[in-house]
């Protein structure tokens, strides 16, 4: 087993790790952390350098591999050290120093995407990430945070993504006004998911209004969207209730809304509601 090369918790690698942990030093710096051998796998083509104790290099050794053939600097360390570089209560012995990926959105635009969920207002770092996840799964071609939104960095919100922010185009900070404008002028119809929308999910899919370019707007977790954003979108539609539960929470409405799409999106003659049985 090697001998870590870092030793110290005062180690000024450590100390501009630890730092990351705040959004404005990541937003000065344009870079994060990603933990856990899985999320540094998917992060290889970004990283700027990792760090690994003895143990877990041994069992690590091909993302260790892939690193090092991308000209990714490897350093062993001590437990104390990794952990303190770490967020979680628990770490599992490899970090990785990662550069910003996220995209312009003009890019985005000039790609012409068929699915996009857009984050408005979305405070809550695990929701953030987990609906990223669920675009990823559902074939969504970008996701947008608009300015009021999280840090997509986020050491919560981009475990929650579980690898997912590492294979899709994100914009980060955009206008709501203008990623509405913008998303309606590349061709995409623009629904904004509400509890309160005149449409509902099961009605769209029947008058086989999703096969389009769609792009979801999904709100604040605990106030949902206020009125000048529901009213920037073409329609407000709502996740029909057929059972006694009150509302779904934000990452359960965006998968369903999402997958709805990707469904109605793959089917040559459209489709039927997805929520009924």
């Amino acid at each position: 087993m090697a001998t870590p090369e870092l030793t110290s918790l005062r180690s000024p690698r450590v100390t501009a790790a630890r730092r990351l942990a705040k959004r404005s030093f990541r937003g000065k710096e344009r870079r994060f952390i990603v933990e856990g051998p899985q999320a540094v796998r998917e992060a290889i083509a970004h990283l700027v350098e990792v760090y690994v104790t003895p143990e877990a290099a041994e069992r690590h050794q091909p993302i260790l591999d892939a690193a090092r053939a991308a000209g990714v600097p490897v350093f062993t360390a001590t437990d104390d050290v990794v952990a303190e570089m770490s967020d979680t209560v628990t770490p599992q012995g490899i970090v990785g120093l990662c550069r910003f990926l996220d995209s312009p959105f003009e890019e985005i635009l000039a790609a012409r995407p068929k699915l996009v969920a857009v984050l408005a207002n979305v405070r809550d770092p695990g929701n953030a990430g987990t609906v990223l996840r669920c675009a990823d799964a559902a074939g969504a071609d970008a996701v947008v945070l608009t300015d009021a939104s999280v840090d997509p960095y986020n050491p919560k919100a981009v475990r929650a993504s579980v690898g997912s922010l590492f294979h899709l185009p994100v914009a980060v900070g955009v206008p709501v006004e203008r990623a509405v404008s913008g998303l309606r002028e590349a061709g995409a119809r623009v629904l904004a998911a509400d509890g309160a929308g005149e449409r509902d999910l099961d009605s769209e899919l029947d008058d086989g209004l999703l096969g389009g370019p769609t792009a979801w707007i999904f709100g604040n977790e605990a106030w949902g969207l206020p009125e000048a954003t529901r009213a920037l979108a073409d329609e407000v539609v709502r996740v029909p209730i057929h059972g006694r539960a009150e509302s779904l929470n934000l990452a359960t409405a965006a998968a369903v809304c999402l997958y709805a799409s990707a469904r109605a999106q793959r089917a040559p003659a459209g489709c039927r509601s997805v929520t009924s049985t």
